[in-house]
């Protein structure tokens, strides 16, 4: 998993209550277990509306995403997580999360943002007109052209892992050698190297 710092860069503002994840990325495209190759598939229906708000010119290849409240409720999809940064967004912002989604995006690198609501307003004013937002995770603050500052609170074990980089699969490398302590000292149940009759 790619570490996460800070970053830089447009928003785009998605200001609607309650957007699921099946809204996010429909049923029919979770076929494959691949990280890539969803963001054709993000907010697919939506999409089609030449007026749909992702679509503006000024929001073409924002990294940060301003969205409503409970943002990625629903079922548990982590296919969600993976459209939402194979668009290329590195951060959402809300006033609130489907815990399910806000689990899933910390697991996979994505940085979740809670913020009052009059916050994520706030934020939507100041990056008008493709104006670039800060995220910076080891201060812990959202910063706006002009200088505005909004501090935000995450947990300090999710904190670490997206400034580290580190997925489960890493988390479980990193006690590699306590694991390999442990197979050797313990038995194996049954001799898998003798040939069936060669005992």
């Amino acid at each position: 998993m790619k570490r996460f710092v800070r970053v830089t860069g447009k928003a785009a503002v998605l200001d609607r209550p309650d957007v699921d994840t099946d809204q996010i990325v429909p049923k029919q495209f979770l076929k494959s277990i691949e990280r890539t190759g969803f963001a054709k598939a993000l907010f697919h229906d939506w999409m089609k509306d030449p007026g749909f708000e992702l679509l503006r010119p000024e929001y073409r290849d924002a990294k940060i995403l301003l969205a409503g409240p409970n943002f990625g409720c629903g079922s548990s999809r982590e296919h969600a997580v993976w459209a939402i940064q194979d668009y290329g967004f590195e951060v959402v912002i809300a006033p609130s999360f489907g815990d399910i989604f806000y689990s899933n995006s910390l697991k996979n690198g994505l940085l979740p943002v809670a913020l009052p609501a009059d916050a994520v307003k706030e934020l939507a004013r100041s990056a008008e007109g493709g104006r670039e937002l800060t995220v910076d995770l080891e201060a812990q603050t959202v910063a706006d052209p002009a200088g505005g500052e909004v501090r935000f609170e995450i947990d300090s074990f999710g904190r670490h892992c997206l400034l580290n980089g580190l997925d489960d699969v890493a988390l479980t490398l990193g006690h590699e050698d306590a694991i390999t302590a442990f197979e050797a000292a313990r038995p194996a149940p049954i001799d898998t190297t003798a040939l069936p009759g060669q005992r």
